[in-house]
């Protein structure tokens, strides 16, 4: 493939990355059961774009490989436990957990997402529930098996959470 062909088709692919994303949002709304199958089949969509097309053409042409940003060495966000926690009088344990709920997906998520989304969630209800308050009860949630984690839940953007099936 001459280089200008690979370079028209990845400029497409990367194109294609925000609908791809607007569809696995979608798709993450869905009943268990479709939203299973239906993940399932675009995470395919996803290996087989970047590892059977991208990969190949980046072989032959390098320098149209995009730059990688160079990751950063993981760092603890907060190491506040959720006994530390004050609510305030009108907050319950079991509300924090439906925010946090209500915000996680069946797919693998960044604690971090899911603190800002939780967070946010809270701001539009009124509750003063700080973001280490919320990643607390994140921690518990995990320790207890109510949800999956993956990683160092302190470390919010080199962890990862989700619903369990």
């Amino acid at each position: 493939m001459k280089r200008e062909q690979a370079a028209r088709v990845i400029r497409h692919l990367l194109d294609a990355d925000s609908p791809i994303e607007r569809a696995s949002r979608a798709i993450a709304g869905l009943g268990k059961e479709e939203r299973l199958r239906l993940g399932d089949l675009l995470e395919d969509v996803i290996v087989a774009l970047q590892f059977e097309v991208l990969a190949p053409i980046f072989d032959q042409h390098p320098d149209l490989e995009p730059p990688y940003e160079k990751e950063e060495e993981p760092f603890i966000n907060s190491e506040l436990r959720w006994g530390q926690v004050s609510l305030p009088p009108t907050t319950s344990e079991k509300e924090i957990d439906a925010i946090i709920f209500s915000v996680m997906k069946p797919q693998w998520r960044k604690v971090a997402m899911i603190v800002v989304q939780a967070g946010e969630r809270c701001k539009e209800l009124g509750l003063e529930i700080t973001y280490e308050a919320l990643a607390a009860r994140l921690q518990v949630l995990a320790e207890t098996g109510r949800i999956e984690d993956i990683g160092d839940l302190r470390k919010w953007r080199f962890s990862e959470v989700r619903l369990k099936d």
